[in-house]
Protein backbone atom coordinates (compact mmCIF):
# COMPACT_ATOMS: atom_id res chain seq x y z
CA UNK A 1 0.00 0.00 0.00
CA UNK A 2 0.84 3.35 -0.44
CA UNK A 3 -0.15 6.62 1.90
CA UNK A 4 0.19 9.78 0.09
CA UNK A 5 -1.00 12.94 2.48
CA UNK A 6 -0.77 16.39 0.77
CA UNK A 7 0.14 20.08 2.81
CA UNK A 8 0.92 23.29 1.79
CA UNK A 9 -2.78 24.61 0.78
CA UNK A 10 -4.52 27.59 2.25
CA UNK A 11 -5.60 31.21 1.40
CA UNK A 12 -3.25 33.44 -0.54
CA UNK A 13 -4.29 36.59 -2.58
CA UNK A 14 -3.78 36.71 -6.83
CA UNK A 15 -0.39 36.62 -7.62
CA UNK A 16 1.03 34.83 -4.54
CA UNK A 17 2.81 31.80 -4.38
CA UNK A 18 2.09 28.37 -2.67
CA UNK A 19 4.22 24.91 -2.19
CA UNK A 20 2.24 22.21 -1.71
CA UNK A 21 3.86 19.01 -0.55
CA UNK A 22 3.10 15.48 -0.85
CA UNK A 23 4.64 12.76 1.64
CA UNK A 24 4.60 9.61 0.26
CA UNK A 25 4.99 5.82 2.44
CA UNK A 26 4.57 2.45 2.87
CA UNK A 27 6.32 1.52 -0.66
CA UNK A 28 9.03 2.52 -2.80
CA UNK A 29 7.88 4.64 -5.40
CA UNK A 30 10.89 4.61 -7.54
CA UNK A 31 8.64 2.98 -10.59
CA UNK A 32 5.78 5.15 -10.22
CA UNK A 33 4.09 8.35 -11.79
CA UNK A 34 3.51 11.09 -8.94
CA UNK A 35 0.64 13.03 -10.23
CA UNK A 36 -0.93 16.49 -9.00
CA UNK A 37 -4.93 17.00 -9.89
CA UNK A 38 -7.50 19.68 -8.51
CA UNK A 39 -11.53 20.08 -8.37
CA UNK A 40 -13.01 23.21 -8.53
CA UNK A 41 -16.42 23.18 -6.86
CA UNK A 42 -19.15 21.78 -9.31
CA UNK A 43 -16.24 20.98 -12.19
CA UNK A 44 -14.32 17.61 -13.15
CA UNK A 45 -11.30 16.29 -11.27
CA UNK A 46 -8.33 18.49 -13.60
CA UNK A 47 -4.83 17.26 -14.09
CA UNK A 48 -2.10 19.68 -13.33
CA UNK A 49 1.41 18.08 -13.25
CA UNK A 50 3.34 14.70 -13.19
CA UNK A 51 6.48 13.49 -12.45
CA UNK A 52 8.05 10.38 -13.65
CA UNK A 53 10.04 9.47 -10.12
CA UNK A 54 12.89 7.52 -11.29
CA UNK A 55 13.86 9.71 -14.41
CA UNK A 56 12.49 13.17 -13.11
CA UNK A 57 10.83 13.64 -16.00
CA UNK A 58 7.78 16.43 -15.63
CA UNK A 59 4.66 16.89 -17.64
CA UNK A 60 2.81 20.31 -17.28
CA UNK A 61 -0.31 21.12 -19.14
CA UNK A 62 -0.36 24.14 -21.02
CA UNK A 63 -3.46 25.26 -18.78
CA UNK A 64 -0.36 26.36 -16.13
CA UNK A 65 2.83 25.84 -17.71
CA UNK A 66 5.07 28.70 -16.68
CA UNK A 67 3.74 29.32 -13.65
CA UNK A 68 3.68 25.41 -11.86
CA UNK A 69 6.52 23.08 -11.49
CA UNK A 70 6.56 19.71 -10.27
CA UNK A 71 9.20 18.09 -8.06
CA UNK A 72 10.24 15.51 -5.69
CA UNK A 73 12.88 15.09 -3.22
CA UNK A 74 13.88 11.29 -3.03
CA UNK A 75 15.74 11.95 0.83
CA UNK A 76 12.23 13.19 1.83
CA UNK A 77 9.84 10.68 -0.25
CA UNK A 78 7.98 14.12 -1.08
CA UNK A 79 6.85 15.14 -3.89
CA UNK A 80 6.20 19.28 -4.67
CA UNK A 81 3.83 21.43 -6.60
CA UNK A 82 5.54 25.04 -6.92
CA UNK A 83 2.38 27.46 -8.33
CA UNK A 84 3.22 31.13 -8.46
CA UNK A 85 1.22 34.03 -9.70
CA UNK A 86 -1.98 31.99 -8.48
CA UNK A 87 -5.29 33.22 -9.90
CA UNK A 88 -9.01 32.83 -8.43
CA UNK A 89 -9.57 30.41 -11.21
CA UNK A 90 -6.58 28.15 -9.68
CA UNK A 91 -9.08 27.51 -6.41
CA UNK A 92 -9.73 24.25 -5.69
CA UNK A 93 -8.81 20.91 -4.01
CA UNK A 94 -5.71 19.80 -4.99
CA UNK A 95 -5.05 15.69 -4.81
CA UNK A 96 -1.75 14.06 -4.96
CA UNK A 97 -1.55 10.62 -6.98
CA UNK A 98 0.54 7.81 -7.49
CA UNK A 99 0.39 5.44 -10.23
CA UNK A 100 2.43 2.29 -10.69
CA UNK A 101 0.19 1.55 -13.62
CA UNK A 102 0.49 2.51 -17.63
CA UNK A 103 -1.53 4.48 -19.39
CA UNK A 104 -2.11 8.18 -20.08
CA UNK A 105 -0.43 10.31 -17.78
CA UNK A 106 -3.56 12.85 -17.73
CA UNK A 107 -6.24 10.51 -17.16
CA UNK A 108 -7.50 9.91 -13.37
CA UNK A 109 -7.58 6.16 -14.56
CA UNK A 110 -3.93 5.69 -14.07
CA UNK A 111 -3.35 6.67 -10.90
CA UNK A 112 -4.23 3.58 -8.06
CA UNK A 113 -3.77 5.91 -4.80
CA UNK A 114 -4.60 8.96 -4.23
CA UNK A 115 -4.37 11.61 -1.28
CA UNK A 116 -7.31 13.15 0.96
CA UNK A 117 -6.23 16.77 -0.61
CA UNK A 118 -5.99 19.81 0.55
CA UNK A 119 -7.78 22.82 -0.51
CA UNK A 120 -6.26 25.84 -2.37
CA UNK A 121 -8.37 29.47 -2.39
CA UNK A 122 -6.98 32.35 -4.55
CA UNK A 123 -8.90 35.57 -3.57
CA UNK A 124 -9.18 38.50 -6.18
Amino acid sequence: QVQLVESGGGLVQAGDSLRLSCATSGRTLSSYVMGWFRQAPGKEREFVAAITWSTGSTYVPDAVKGRFTISRDNAKNTVYLQMNSLKPEDTAVYYCAASSRGGVIYLESRYNYWGQGTQVTVSS
